[in-house]
């Protein structure tokens, strides 16, 4: 490996824990409150969002999943050829574009409006459609990304997935989630295994 490949490596950890670092002076309580209200109400939740942020969100549906708030990735492709059909009013759908323009989400947050869909958009951009569009905004603040060129989906996606996992540890204390109900739900793995024989 080249020394200059190892050097850049090393620096990645360094760009990542400093962003994360720093989240916390950009965290706004009011807008955070009113987002766990929101997705601690909502008997249905979407998530929505393209490349990089689409697999944070798909992943943030899945933790969703796990403290028993039903949820599911919407694909933006799909989500104007009836995908959009999963959710009804009173419902929340959460989008993640870190610039808050990305075109693919403009015309779902219109279906989200007719449908009286709650939406809480996560972004860079608060001056952005997608966050002028929203009932709760959740600033993301990114850095730098990690490559030389500071053009890859590395350190914001991080970003991003730190504020998903605040909002999942929020909404444990906020529903009074029990680990008794995720053992139910999670027999399988190492995991499970270990939730199941304490459970005994």
């Amino acid at each position: 490996m080249k020394k200059e490949s190892l050097m850049q490596a090393k620096e990645a950890y360094k760009i990542e824990a400093e962003c994360i670092t720093n989240m916390l002076d950009y965290f706004d309580e009011d807008a955070f409150a009113k987002a766990v209200e929101l997705l601690a109400g909502a008997q249905r939740i979407g998530t929505c969002g393209c490349g990089h942020s689409g697999i944070i969100c798909q992943h943030f549906s899945h933790l969703l999943c796990c403290i028993e708030r039903p949820s599911r990735f919407i694909s933006p492709a799909e989500a104007v050829h009836g995908a959009t059909g999963f959710l009804c009013e009173g419902d929340v759908m959460v989008f993640a574009s870190r610039g808050g323009k990305t075109k693919e989400l403009l015309p779902i947050l219109d279906i989200c409006k007719q449908k009286g869909v709650r939406v809480i958009t996560v972004t860079e951009n608060l001056e952005s459609p997608l966050a002028l569009g929203a009932d709760v905004v959740l600033k993301q603040y990114v850095n730098r990304e990690t490559d030389k060129y500071n053009a890859q989906g590395t350190t914001s996606t991080t970003a991003l997935c730190m504020i998903f996992h605040s909002l999942q540890t929020a909404l444990i204390e906020e529903t009074g989630y029990r680990n008794e109900q995720f053992a139910v739900i999670h027999p399988g793995g190492a995991v499970g295994e270990r939730l199941n024989n304490h459970a005994l």
